[in-house]
């Protein structure tokens, strides 16, 4: 048995989500159904991460278990031309039998995407969110400082989550500006359920003055959620890269 990690990217709008469900198509669905007809076996593909309905991956790795080896660059041309025009190979190697696309990662990047222009934009309109007033960039630059640590974040994170250790490192947070467009950019060694969406959502009440920066580590503290910001939109929201 030989063991392939596959480097991917994808456009999540019209998926339920990476992990296979009863109720909507999925990412992982989409590519164990191709490489099965691929490879001619029945290929199960394991991911780096769960993300949500809606959420888009400019990196995202995933493994999978053949039973021969594989023409690496034919077959990423091959399989390519079996998938859809908004999931993409970007590559594909060989890796232990004990690696893990899940477990073997030691951090993610998420970005985040708001949209302050006074014009509205149609070609931005399902990958960013608009908001109606101009973020505050040093204000949310302030707030990306104090996010970094060690901490609990159970109150930044949705009462769905499937686990229960809620300490998480962020290593770094940032806000970048492209004109019109600022990225909320956030690096941790791992996220809850929804944290970042929650996260993005408290800078932007701390942006607007809803929330004051002064209080950011007493609501971090306080393992409240209805003292952080709401849960952002899932169009905005990107995995942008995996550490290994």
């Amino acid at each position: 048995m030989s063991r392939f990690l596959l480097k991917i990217s994808y456009d999540g709008t019209n998926y339920h989500g990476w992990q296979v469900q009863p109720n909507g198509i999925t990412i992982q669905q989409v590519l164990c159904e191709k490489l099965s007809v691929l490879t001619k076996e029945n290929v199960g593909v394991t991911g780096c991460s769960r993300t949500d309905a809606g959420v888009h991956a400019n990196e995202f790795f995933c493994h999978f278990d053949v039973h021969h080896e594989l023409p690496v660059s034919a077959f990423i041309k091959g399989l390519n031309a079996i998938l859809p025009d908004d999931i993409a190979v970007l590559n594909c190697l060989q890796v232990s039998n004990d690696f893990h696309a899940r477990y073997t990662a030691k951090g993610k990047q998420y970005i985040y995407k708001f949209y302050d222009g006074d014009i509205p934009n149609p070609f931005l309109k399902r990958y960013t969110l608009t908001v109606p007033k101009k973020i505050n960039d040093e204000l949310v630059s302030e707030f990306c400082k104090k996010m970094i640590g060690r901490y609990d974040f159970c109150g930044f994170s949705s009462s769905k989550r499937t686990v229960e250790d809620t300490v998480r490192t962020i290593t770094a947070c940032e806000i970048e500006r492209q004109g019109d467009v600022v990225c909320f950019k956030i690096t941790a060694d791992g996220f809850l359920y929804n944290m970042v969406r929650i996260i993005a959502g408290t800078a932007l009440d701390v942006s607007n003055g809803k929330i004051c920066n002064d209080d950011i580590i007493n609501i971090i503290n306080s393992k409240q959620r209805d003292r952080a910001g709401a849960t952002l939109p899932a169009h905005a929201l990107y995995l942008n890269k995996v550490f290994y």
